[in-house]
């Protein structure tokens, strides 16, 4: 199984490309669903890399992805900016999900 990515800008495609994973940028929601459609059709890709962006951007898209297929597996990056999650992300994650403190 390969990884594809869907990015929303060149940066970080380029710099994937160069880690040997074909991708493709896009910037409308259109664009988005388009990309995400191929990917499902091709069997021989099991994991979408995702930047975060569209995941604050379509949040309904995304979600719905994740939570109606088994594959591919959904994974959201962060892009050339960085993380737009806080920095705690991942205790408060875990609090959340176990309900204890950290």
């Amino acid at each position: 199984m390969r990884m594809y990515l869907i990015s929303d800008n060149v940066d970080t495609y380029t710099g994937l490309r160069l880690a040997g994973i074909e991708g493709t940028v896009v910037h409308e929601e259109a664009e988005l669903k388009e990309a995400l459609t191929r990917a499902f059709s091709d069997k021989s890709i099991g994991i979408v890399l995702l930047t975060e962006k569209f995941g604050r951007l379509f949040p309904e898209i995304i979600d719905d992805v994740k939570l109606n297929r088994k594959q591919p597996l959904i994974v959201e990056i962060p892009d050339r900016h960085g993380t737009g999650r806080k920095a705690d992300f991942i205790t408060s994650y875990v609090n959340e999900a176990i309900g204890l403190k950290l």
